[in-house]
């Protein structure tokens, strides 16, 4: 039986119902989670740049029937989460059998848990997005997530006609913004630190009608407010630095929604593509024999 959804989890499922200003406010709620909403409405409020009413909404369609109710629950829902037995004993835990399975435990993990904060209506408007080709697609990544944005751009290219990747996250997104039209598809990968060109992009982008799919870690970049789909990773590992394996998971599970909606058309392309590497003799034909 399914566990009912976590405060955080019903706000990040309710998401792509919100308002702009709604989405807003629970992107900064989400960022600073929890104890952004332990505080008064109008501290919220100022801290979110939205109106208290704004805020009202927010948790009344969380079905809350007001800001009070809404705190209660969390606070409550927090104490419940800080007298909650450990689960892991690090002492007397039997060594690993090998070298890389604690870390692929917790990579595993997030895995799992960005299943759990992706909403399926998030993912599958992502997918149909990516898959109508009277939209074109950019995309652009960040200082870590660089290259999870080259490599969807050149599986997407593939399945379907005019995608972009913007090489240089710093300044082809400014260039990218003048061919960009009402309907096309941004998506943007932006975790922590949040970077301000993926903000500054992903708010562009929107006030020119395009849509905005956003793959973020569970923190949530202020991406998100302008935002109409917005898919959250878990990232954390023991390590000096973020996981970005269930992203991958995430770009490939696209990929493969993507292929799937248009199948006649991607095995035309792909036909056609494996006609220009053999004619161009791009790779090596294998050796015969061990030859």
């Amino acid at each position: 039986m399914d566990q009912p959804l976590t405060i955080e989890g019903r706000m990040r499922a309710a998401l792509g119902e919100m308002t702009r200003a709604e989405r807003q406010a629970a992107t900064h709620i989400l960022s600073h989670f929890p104890m952004s909403a332990l505080g008064s409405i109008t501290t919220l409020a100022r801290a979110a740049d939205v109106s208290s009413p704004t805020v009202m909404r927010l948790v009344q369609k969380l079905g809350f029937r007001g800001y009070t109710d809404y705190q209660a629950a969390l606070r409550a829902e927090v104490e419940r989460l800080l007298v909650a037995p450990l689960t892991l004993h690090e002492a007397g835990r039997e060594p690993a059998s090998h070298p890389l399975q604690d870390f692929a435990v917790r990579v595993v993990a997030n895995i799992d848990a960005t299943l759990s904060q992706i909403p399926a209506g998030d993912f599958l408007g992502a997918a149909a997005l990516l898959a109508d080709p009277a939209r074109r697609v950019a995309i652009m990544g960040g200082r870590l997530t660089h290259a999870h944005a080259d490599y969807m751009a050149t599986l997407l290219r593939v399945i379907r006609p005019e995608v972009s990747f913007l090489a240089d996250h710093l300044t082809d997104w400014q260039q990218a913004l003048l061919d960009l039209r009402a309907g096309d598809v941004a998506v943007i990968f932006d975790i922590r630190r949040y970077e301000s060109n993926a903000v500054q992009f992903a708010e562009a982008a929107a006030e020119q009608g395009a849509e905005v799919v956003l793959i973020t870690d569970r923190w949530m970049s202020p991406a998100a407010a302008h935002a109409c789909h917005t898919l959250a990773c878990a990232i954390e590992v023991p390590a000096a630095w973020d996981s970005t394996a269930a992203i991958l998971v995430v770009v490939e599970a696209l990929l493969a929604q993507v292929q799937g909606r248009l199948a006649d058309q991607v095995q035309t392309r792909l036909n056609r593509l494996e006609d220009y590497f053999a004619r161009t003799r791009v790779f090596r034909a294998p050796k015969v024999g061990g030859r």
